[in-house]
């Protein structure tokens, strides 16, 4: 089974990754693979902080790895919390901070509209390949659900009645902006 590095330890994502990749591939963490250090974020882009990551894994540890970033997009705050999502209310990365925060931001704001996008960087043989997924949704008021992670509790997404926080992980999975992405990984990676 070939190796695959996930430059993350996000217990979440990682849950999440390898519940979506099953058993095509043995993913293992930063943790696995002995990288303790905090891998750098500062770029302004989603798609530049996943190049940063995947690339400083595999320019350490010479081996196959991928990386995401991952932003909510909200279209009444000019696409804030973007590439800072995981820090919009502090360096803490608290989420329910972030919360409280958007919700804050977002009250009275007849424009609901938003949108998850994760960009994967995956470096295999010096070279790097990026996949994008993109959901479309809205911001609820309140937080429903308990399930997920993230802002998954006030995000639902277009054509569906539950927030991601309300849905299994095998529903959100199915339609979520990493699920997406990660199919896209899977493809390339089937078809090498």
């Amino acid at each position: 089974m070939t190796k695959i590095v996930f430059a993350t330890n996000n217990k979440h994502k990682l849950e999440e990754i390898k519940q979506i990749l099953k058993d095509k591939f043995e993913i293992l963490s930063l943790n696995d693979i002995g990288c303790n250090e905090d891998i750098p974020e500062d770029k302004e882009t989603i798609s530049e902080n996943a190049s940063q990551k995947a690339l400083y894994v595999f320019n350490k540890y010479k081996i196959t790895c991928f990386a995401d970033d991952t932003g909510l997009e909200i279209e009444a705050l000019n696409g804030k919390p973007g590439v800072h999502s995981a820090r919009y209310a502090s360096e803490k990365k608290d989420f329910d901070e972030n919360i409280d925060k958007v919700l804050l931001k977002m009250q009275g704001a007849k424009n609901r509209e938003a949108r998850f996008l994760t960009v994967i960087s995956l470096i295999i043989d010096g070279k790097e390949v990026k996949f994008e997924g993109i959901v479309n949704g809205t911001i609820l008021e309140e937080r429903r659900g308990t399930g997920g992670f993230g802002y998954d509790p006030i995000f639902q997404p277009t054509g569906f009645s539950k927030t991601f926080a309300e849905m299994t992980m095998e529903e959100k999975n199915g339609i979520s902006h990493r699920g997406i992405a990660v199919k896209k990984l899977v493809n390339y990676l089937n078809n090498l």
